[in-house]
C-alpha cells in the first residue's frame, strides 16, 4: 500500500481498522525470550539507551558471560514456553575478541531441545554474518528502530541504512530475519506509516514492537507522553496490515498498555511475545503470558511445529 492509503486508514474508526488487521491473523502465539550476554558501554548516541556510554546510567557494565550461564537460561527459559531464545551484546558490532565466544554460544544454543537459536550483536560485516549462518543461527535480531526520516533525531553515530545493510546481510546467508521499532520517541503519525511501508520492504519474518520506556539520564528520559494508547493500537493494526505475512511481537514497554488493551492487540494484530525481562528494562512473567494465551484461547506454539512446517514446505 501507498503511504496515502496507509494514512487513511491509520485515521479511520478504531474497531474497523482492528478489524481489518484481524484478517491476516492465525491463531498461534509464539514465545521468545533473551539473555542480556553483554552489558554497557557501548559507543553509539542511540537517545533511548541506558548502556550508550554517551551518558551516565544507572546500570550495571559486565563483559562477555559465560556459555554455561546462556545454556541455564535457555533451558529455563523453554522450561517456560519459549521456543525462540536470543543471545544479545551491547555495543555497535561484535568485536573480534568475543565472536569465537559468540559462535560457541550459537553452537551450544543448537543443541539444546526445543530451542531455536536467535542473536542480536548490532552490525555485521559480511563475514560475520556468513560464520553465523555457517554455525547454525536460526535468526538474526536488528531493528530499524524508526523511520528513515527520522532516524537522525535517535542516533548520529550510525546510520538508519547501517541497519538496513546488516539486514540485507542476514537474509544474504540464509538466516530468518527479525527487525522491528520502538514506537513513542517523539515520531509522527506519518512517519509511523513510514516505518510500515519499510519494513514490509525489508520483508522480516518477525516484527518486534517496542515502546519507549524513558530511563533516567538519557536524552529521552522525559518522553512518557510521545505515544498514548490509542495510537499504539493503530500503529500495529497498519503494521500487522503492511506486513501480514511478519509476526508481530511485543517486546519491551508493552505495560504501557492497559491489560484489555494487550489482550486487544493479541486477538487483532500481535501473534508473538517476548517474555520475561529485556535488556534494562522489567518484563512480564512468563506465567503471565501462559495465563494470557490460555484466557485467548490461543495455541502456544513449539519449536516441533516450526521444524514440522519447514519440512512440510506449508
Amino acid at each position: 500500500m501507498q503511504k496515502d492509503e496507509l494514512l487513511k486508514l491509520y485515521k479511520m474508526n478504531l474497531e474497523d481498522l482492528l478489524t481489518m488487521s484481524s484478517k491476516f491473523m492465525t491463531n498461534n502465539i509464539e514465545f521468545c525470550s533473551l539473555v542480556n550476554a553483554r552489558n554497557g558501554k557501548c559507543s553509539q548516541d542511540c537517545k533511548y539507551c541506558a548502556q550508550s556510554s554517551h551518558y551516565r546510567t544507572d546500570i550495571q557494565d559486565y563483559p562477555l558471560i559465560d556459555v554455561e550461564k546462556v545454556t541455564e537460561s535457555a533451558k529455563e527459559a523453554k522450561e517456560n514456553g519459549v521456543m525462540r531464545f536470543a543471545v544479545v551484546t551491547s555495543g555497535k558490532s561484535p568485536d573480534e575478541e568475543n565472536f569465537e565466544k559468540i559462535l560457541e554460544i550459537i553452537d551450544v544454543l543448537n543443541k539444546t531441545e526445543g530451542i531455536r537459536s536467535c542473536a542480536s550483536l548490532g552490525i555485521l560485516t559480511d563475514w560475520q554474518a556468513k560464520m553465523l549462518a555457517q554455525h547454525g543461527l536460526k535468526r538474526y535480531h536488528h531493528n530499524i528502530n524508526t523511520s528513515e526520516s527520522y532516524y537522525n533525531e535517535i542516533c548520529t553515530t550510525h546510520s538508519w541504512q547501517d541497519r538496513v545493510n546488516t539486514c540485507k546481510l542476514v537474509k544474504k546467508y540464509g538466516m530468518e530475519l527479525c527487525c522491528g521499532v520502538i514506537l513513542g520517541m517523539g515520531e509522527s503519525i506519518e512517519q509511523r506509516v513510514e516505518m510500515a511501508i519499510e519494513l514490509s520492504q525489508i520483508e522480516p519474518e518477525s516484527i518486534p514492537i517496542n515502546i519507549l520506556m524513558p530511563i533516567a539520564k538519557t536524552p529521552f528520559e522525559n518522553y512518557s507522553d510521545k505515544i498514548d494508547e490509542e495510537n499504539i493500537l493503530r500503529t500495529l493494526a497498519i503494521f500487522k496490515i503492511s506486513n501480514p505475512k511478519s509476526v508481530l511481537r511485543f517486546c519491551g514497554g508493552r505495560m504501557k498498555l492497559s491489560e484489555e488493551n494487550q489482550e486487544l492487540a493479541l486477538r487483532t494484530c500481535v501473534e508473538g511475545i517476548m517474555t520475561g525481562n529485556y535488556l534494562t528494562t522489567t518484563g512480564k512473567k512468563p506465567q503471565e503470558d501462559l495465563i494470557t494465551v490460555k484466557k485467548l484461547g490461543k495455541r502456544l506454539l513449539e519449536c516441533k511445529d516450526i521444524e514440522e512446517v519447514a519440512v512440510s514446505g506449508k
